[in-house]
């Protein structure tokens, strides 16, 4: 996976790894957050296009990349998740490099892909909350990641 992440951001987003710079691990939790979202949107196993917008806008306006780029790293996203084995391969590197806000962050917007098709699956919310404690974030910031995403409305199945 490594080897294949180092080559998307090579090629595609950091210009100055092909001059010969350091590999930005940074870089790699970005397809492995794009990964975690993928494997998200495909877990109530209907896809919606809502999903699909909203899925593109968050890597947009979290990672800030143009639409060439935003393509490559959602095919290569969609790739990583095809052949991931468990979700700790892409957690363990978000751990390794992202601050807990980071972290608290990539959860909201994981509950911002689980309410865009407005209605929020079982097995949606079972994977944020994996991903969540595999990121050890706290179940109150768990809580408030869901409700902001959701707009702030009640909810009691928390």
């Amino acid at each position: 996976m490594l080897d294949a992440i180092k080559n998307f951001f090579e090629q595609h987003l950091n210009p100055a790894a092909r001059q010969g710079s350091q590999f930005d691990p940074d870089q790699a939790c970005r397809l492995a957050a794009a990964a975690l979202m993928v494997e998200l949107m495909e877990t109530d196993r209907h896809l919606d296009e809502r999903e699909s917008r909203e899925f593109l806008g968050v890597l947009r306006e979290t990672f800030s990349l143009e639409a060439e780029d935003l393509d490559a790293l959602v095919k290569l996203a969609r790739d990583e998740a095809a052949d991931a084995t468990s979700l700790f391969q892409f957690t363990r590197l978000i751990n390794d490099h992202y601050n807990y806000a980071r972290k608290t962050d990539l959860i909201a917007a994981m509950w911002r892909l689980a309410f865009a098709d407005e209605r929020l699956d079982k097995y949606e919310e079972s994977l944020i909350r994996q991903v969540a404690d595999l990121l050890y974030v706290s179940h109150s910031d768990f809580i408030q990641a869901k409700l902001r995403s959701r707009g702030g409305a009640d909810d009691s199945t928390g």
